[in-house]
């Protein structure tokens, strides 16, 4: 497998969360990653492909290409809180190696910025009607974290969590890092705007962040348009979602 970094930047950070926001069900950490970064005006550092991301490229009217592609934010603090590193993309890796390889790459960024600590964002599914607000759970690499996450209001969740959000935090416990991962309840399929602002919620009362949500629709039009580029209804038929499949949109 192949990973390219490309580093625009090498950031000075003070005690570094790495917040991710990849692409999964209902997409709640792609809006809420993209949210966090035009709220906070962050500045994208690095950005990286992969020989296990999507095999085509989107291109516009202009003959402009866009890629599958991850990238890299900071944003840096005031009054002594916590400066932020944000993984944001339109894909994860198709394959486990691919996803493993992704995660370690990520991590190694992360790590030499100086951070200890990781928070992973996604959907929880539910065929049942979702609540108002949507419940938001949480799992994590340790007690002291997810005693963190229960704090913040998240509810214990039990099974298994796909794809980044999941493996970061495990990962990241090999390293001497702790971290915890937050699901809101999403229908699923759909850019889900009830169960992003819930994670952000959450996230903006740990880390002390004033963020506004009354434009968070702005994040979920965008994300909207990034579906569609790729070839992907924001909201499926039943006959769309097998071929939908395969992009594997994970938690």
């Amino acid at each position: 497998m192949t990973c390219i970094i490309k580093t625009y930047e090498k950031p000075a950070l003070t005690n570094p969360v790495l917040i991710e926001g990849l692409p999964g069900i209902g997409f709640v950490a792609n809006i809420a990653a993209l949210h966090i970064i035009q709220e906070l005006k962050a500045k994208r550092f690095a950005e990286i492909r992969s020989s296990s991301f999507q095999d085509f490229a989107i291109t516009a009217e202009n003959g402009n290409a866009r890629f599958p592609t991850n990238e890299l934010y900071y944003h840096k603090t005031q009054d002594g809180e916590r400066d932020l590193i944000i993984l944001y993309g339109n894909t994860q890796a198709l394959t486990t190696v691919g996803q493993y390889e992704l995660c370690g790459r990520v991590l190694d960024i992360a790590d030499k910025l100086g951070c200890r600590y990781i928070v992973t964002l996604g959907g929880l599914r539910r065929e049942e009607k979702v609540g108002t607000p949507p419940t938001v759970y949480c799992a994590a690499s340790d007690l002291e974290a997810l005693k963190d996450a229960s704090n913040l209001g998240a509810k214990i969740i039990e099974g298994q969590i796909f794809g980044v959000a999941g493996l970061l935090v495990g990962l990241s416990k090999l390293r001497g890092m702790k971290g915890y991962c937050l699901l809101a309840e999403t229908p699923g399929y759909y850019p889900d705007a009830s169960a992003a602002r819930e994670v952000l919620r959450a996230i903006s009362k740990m880390l002390h962040l004033e963020i506004d949500l009354t434009r968070l629709n702005l994040a979920v039009e965008t994300t909207r348009k990034i579906l569609e580029s790729f070839g992907l209804s924001a909201q499926p038929r039943e006959e769309e979602r097998k071929e939908n499949s395969r992009f594997r949109w994970h938690i």
